[in-house]
C-alpha cells in the first residue's frame, strides 16, 4: 500500500484544493513546514520530509521555545511533499475542514549520531526555518501509537521567541481571517526590504498599512482606472510612473482605450483587495486615480481641485483659499469633500451624480477656478504658469481631463517623510497640515467616524 493511501482516501479532490498524494523524488536537503490549522480545534501541524513524504504531527498548542514546555504532538497520516506550500480553506464537511496558514517553512536535518526512528523515537533534529530554529526532540509516549511530545532542546535559540507573535503567513503575509475570507493569494517577496530608514519602514509595513485602510480606500478607488508610482529600490532609489496594464497582474482589471491616433492602450483598475496588495507587492506604493470608472471612461464622475500655493504663502492663507473654494461650491449646491494632499496643499473633491462629458467637466472646473480668480484677483489664479502664481494660490482645475489623475484617498506619498493623502472633515481644516498625517496616524484615525462616509451616496 502506498505511503499516501491514507491521505488520499480521506480527501475528495473534487472539493478540496489540497494537493493529491503522490510520492516525490528525494531532494538534496530535507524540507519541513508548519501550518496553523483552524478546523474543529485550533492547532499547528509539524511536517518533516522523509523518504518522499511529509511525516506529520498535529500539535494542539503549537511549538514552544521554552525547554520546560513538553507539547503534545499527535502523529497523523503522511502528507505529500507538495503540501508544504498549501495554504487556503478546506471546505466545511471535508476532512480537516477549516483554514490553513503556512506558518513556517525551511529545512531540517537529523542531529549527527541520532538516526531518526519515526516509529519508536526519539527523533532529535535541527530546524532551519524563518521562525523556528535550533535543536528539537520528538519523544514517543509509551504504550501509545500516536502520542508524542515536542520539546525544545537548550541551545542559543531556547527562550528565543513567543510563537504567538507570529500571526501572519510566511508565504503571503495574510492573517487567518484574510485567508478564510480569500483576501489574497499573493506571495510577498522581500518583505523586510527597507523603504525608509528613519523611521524604519519596510515593505511589509506598507502592505499591512494598505490592508488596514482597504475597507475605506477601496470603495473610493475600486473599478476606477489607476496609475501608480513604483519604487523598486525604496524611497531613496529611482521611481517611475506606471499607467499601463501588465499581463502578470491576474488580480487586476483590464481596460482597452483607443487614443486619438487610433492606437490601443491597455489601462488597468483594482477590483478588490487582492489587486491592491498585488500592486504593492510590485513596489507600487503611491496610487493615483482617474476621475471616472472603468465602465464608463467617456464621462467624469468627480471633479478634483488641488490648491497649490506659492511657496512663500502662509498656511493660514492656504486654508482661507480652501474655505473660499468651498463657499463657491456651496453656492452652486455642489457637495464637496476635503483631504490632505500629503504634500504642500489640500484637495477638494466633488462627486458628480449626473453623467458629465470630459469636455463639460473640464469647463465646469475651469469656470469655478476663474470665478475665484475674478472674485479675489489678488489671491488666486487659474493660470498654471508658475510666473502667474507669485503671491497667489493656483486653483489647479487642469487635472479634470480624460486620462489625468489625482492621488487616491488614503494613498501614501513617498516624499522626504512618509505621509498620507488623508480624507478629513471640514471642521479639521484648521487643525491638520497638508503633510501632517503619517502612516501610523492614518491607521489610528480609522477608529473615528469616516469623514467621507457620504461620498458614494
Amino acid at each position: 500500500m502506498s505511503k499516501l493511501s491514507a491521505y488520499n482516501n480521506k480527501r475528495n479532490f473534487n472539493k478540496t484544493k489540497e494537493p493529491m498524494g503522490k510520492k516525490s523524488k528525494k531532494a538534496k536537503r530535507l524540507r519541513f513546514c508548519i501550518q496553523h490549522h483552524i478546523a474543529r480545534k485550533d492547532h499547528y501541524d509539524l511536517r518533516l520530509e522523509w523518504n518522499g513524504v511529509l511525516i506529520s504531527w498535529a500539535v494542539p498548542k503549537g511549538p514552544s521555545y521554552n525547554p520546560k514546555d513538553k507539547r503534545l504532538a499527535i502523529k497523523v497520516e503522511d502528507h505529500p511533499i507538495d503540501y508544504r506550500n498549501f495554504e487556503g480553506t478546506i471546505p466545511k464537511g471535508e476532512y480537516g475542514g477549516g483554514t490553513v496558514m503556512l506558518w513556517d517553512k525551511g529545512y531540517w536535518e537529523p542531529i549527527k549520531g541520532y538516526k531518526p526512528n519515526f516509529k519508536e523515537g526519539p527523533i532529535k533534529f535541527i530546524l532551519k526555518g524563518s521562525r523556528l530554529k535550533g535543536m528539537w526532540t520528538l519523544v514517543k509516549l509509551k504504550n501509545n501509537d500516536t502520542s508524542w511530545l515536542l520539546i525544545k532542546d537548550k541551545d542559543e535559540y531556547h527562550l528565543y521567541d513567543d510563537i504567538n507573535e507570529f500571526n501572519t503567513s510566511i508565504k503571503t503575509n495574510r492573517t487567518m481571517d484574510e485567508i478564510k475570507d480569500n483576501i489574497k493569494h499573493i506571495e510577498i517577496t522581500n518583505p523586510d526590504k527597507i523603504i525608509y530608514k528613519k523611521p524604519k519602514v519596510t515593505k511589509v509595513d506598507i502592505i499591512n498599512y494598505y490592508k488596514a485602510v482597504s475597507k475605506r480606500m477601496l470603495p473610493l478607488m475600486e473599478n476606477r482606472l489607476i496609475s501608480t508610482i513604483r519604487y523598486p529600490s525604496g524611497s531613496k532609489g529611482s521611481s517611475f510612473f506606471k499607467k499601463h496594464f501588465e499581463n502578470l497582474h491576474k488580480f487586476l482589471g483590464l481596460k482597452r482605450i483607443k487614443s486619438k491616433k487610433e492606437h490601443q492602450n491597455d489601462y488597468y483598475y483594482i477590483k478588490d483587495i487582492n489587486g491592491l496588495i498585488s500592486e504593492v507587492q510590485m513596489n507600487s506604493y503611491e496610487f493615483h486615480v482617474w476621475g471616472c470608472l472603468a465602465s464608463d471612461v467617456s464621462h467624469a464622475d468627480m471633479l478634483v481641485f488641488d490648491l497649490d500655493p506659492d511657496e512663500l504663502l502662509s498656511l493660514k492663507r492656504l486654508r482661507k483659499g480652501v474655505k473660499d473654494l468651498k463657499s463657491i461650491l456651496d453656492e452652486y449646491e455642489l457637495s464637496s469633500f476635503l483631504k490632505t494632499s500629503g504634500g504642500k496643499g489640500y484637495h477638494v473633491v466633488v462627486p458628480l451624480n449626473a453623467k458629465v462629458t470630459w469636455k463639460n467637466a473640464r469647463l465646469i472646473a475651469k469656470n469655478i477656478a476663474e470665478l475665484m480668480e475674478a472674485r479675489w484677483p489678488n489671491k488666486y489664479t487659474s493660470n498654471m504658469k508658475k510666473s502667474k502664481r507669485k503671491g497667489k494660490i493656483f486653483i489647479d482645475w487642469v487635472r479634470n481631463t480624460k486620462g489625468a489623475t489625482s492621488v487616491a484617498p488614503y494613498s501614501l506619498r513617498i516624499r522626504k517623510k512618509l505621509t498620507v493623502s488623508m480624507p478629513i472633515s471640514w471642521n479639521e481644516l484648521d487643525k491638520i497640515k497638508p503633510d501632517e498625517i503619517t502612516m501610523e496616524e492614518a491607521i489610528k484615525r480609522l477608529k473615528r467616524k469616516d469623514p467621507w462616509q457620504k461620498f458614494n451616496n
